[in-house]
């Protein structure tokens, strides 16, 4: 199994889970029907959120957490929706990746997802 190490298998990897995302039942909706993503230019975030959480790169800019709050206002982001999330991502990385580098990410995507199950029931409550 190939290791987890450049951006290029940051894309491959980000490619491959969210090619799942957009067929998934639980979870694709938001990206199809609510956020109406726009794959050019979320797939290139996306990359760069995970160089810089897992190499430390800081090529990302942005505020996830901003941008999903409008998303969870129109359709509240659950923590069932955040399970499935991260299903797809961990398998995700199994089916490709193994060593240090994938284990972070599965780590590191648990944090976020407890951070941001977290903060988007908050914002619905207040």
């Amino acid at each position: 199994m190939k290791k987890l190490e450049s951006r290029e298998d940051i894309e491959h990897l980000v490619n491959s889970f969210y090619a799942k995302v957009v067929k998934d039942e639980t979870i694709g909706f938001f990206f199809n029907d609510v956020a109406k993503v726009d794959w050019d230019k979320h797939l290139p975030k996306m990359y760069s959120f995970w160089e810089s959480i897992l190499f430390g790169q800081m090529s990302y800019k942005g505020n996830p957490m901003g941008v999903h709050f409008p998303i969870n206002e129109i359709q509240a982001m659950e923590q069932k929706h955040f399970d499935q999330w991260l299903k797809l991502w961990r398998t995700t990385i199994e089916e490709n990746f193994a060593g240090e580098n994938a284990d972070m990410a599965i780590y590191k995507s648990e944090n976020i997802a407890k951070l941001m199950a977290f903060k988007m029931e908050l914002a619905r409550r207040l």
